[in-house]
């Protein structure tokens, strides 16, 4: 599962974090009851990818019962997990819908559907909700280099809806802004920081500052085991930098010339005041984001 993870086999913030709930009954099984091997496993799950806080979220809620339930309960657990998942998809749905207008265009970056999470999604689950209310809306999915996650499979799951679908270029998306052909961009994310800046797939803050000039509402939509109280800011928030060979190559052909560097940051931090509204669970949250964000948290408990 941690090899699962580390290649993006499994990806997206909230089903990173109900595939880790599951690791960790494996790891209880592997462990047959010797606490310190337990937590060595729990450990290296948690530690799978430094970004996404659902990862080390899962863990730590799975942790907080190893010494009050045996493997039974640990995947008693892990199913409430990926059930309170879906229904906070759908929850989300219901709330970010009311922000979309008739007949909107919406940009979207990256995948945050039904494969990133545990069903219904998070950006594309307000969407789904908005398509399923019978508004007429089109999306216009960035293909999200290096990955392809637009592309690849966004756009496949808002095809499969029956929900008209454009996929884009990423360094289109200034010219789609001056054209007027979207009405509002949502976004998932991976970490939320208590003031409101946002760790997403890179690329994202770009596309946050170009919503700004062009006077575009930018929604961020996640639920509250997103945000990470620790982190006083997006300074603080680790930036994963994966494999250069993921950005050299396209289906194994080498694009990059040999002995060229490559950068490839995984993710980038969107300021707080770019975002318009972040979606969740429990509502709406509107800027100043740590009132809105602290009573969220609090409300959740």
């Amino acid at each position: 599962v941690i090899h699962a993870i580390q290649q993006m086999v499994v990806r997206g913030a909230p089903a990173i974090g109900v595939c880790a709930a599951y690791a960790c009954c494996m790891a209880a099984q592997e462990a047959q009851g010797d606490t310190k091997k337990l937590n060595l496993l729990l450990d290296a799950i948690a530690q799978a990818r430094p970004t996404a806080v659902n990862l080390r979220w899962a863990v730590e809620r799975m942790r907080s019962i190893q010494n009050t339930t045996g493997t039974e309960g640990f995947v008693a657990e892990a199913s409430r997990i990926q059930a309170e998942d879906i229904n906070n998809c759908k929850a989300m749905g219901q709330y970010g819908q009311s922000l979309i207008p008739e007949n909107a265009t919406i940009l979207t970056h990256c995948n945050a559907g039904a494969l990133a999470t545990a069903g219904y999604g998070t950006a594309l689950g307000v969407i789904r909700a908005a398509h399923e209310c019978g508004k007429n809306i089109s999306v216009i999915c960035n293909e999200t280099r290096p990955f392809l996650q637009g592309a690849r499979l966004s756009a496949w799951e808002l095809h499969q809806d029956g929900i008209k679908t454009t996929v884009a270029c990423d360094n289109s998306c200034a010219l789609l802004m001056q054209k007027k052909m979207i009405q509002c961009c949502i976004v998932g994310a991976d970490r939320i920081a208590a003031n409101g800046d946002t760790a997403n797939k890179i690329g994202t803050f770009g596309v946050a500052i170009l919503a700004k000039h062009f006077h575009i509402p930018f929604y961020v939509a996640a639920p509250i085991s997103t945000i990470d109280s620790t982190m006083p800011d997006g300074t603080h928030i680790p930036i994963e930098v994966r494999p250069q060979e993921e950005v050299r190559t396209i289906l194994s052909q080498t694009i990059v010339p040999e002995g060229v560097a490559v950068y490839n940051y995984a993710f980038d931090v969107t300021d707080a005041s770019l975002i318009t509204a972040i979606i969740t669970e429990v509502g709406v949250l509107y800027p100043p984001f740590t009132a809105s964000i602290a009573h969220a948290c609090q409300e959740k408990q």
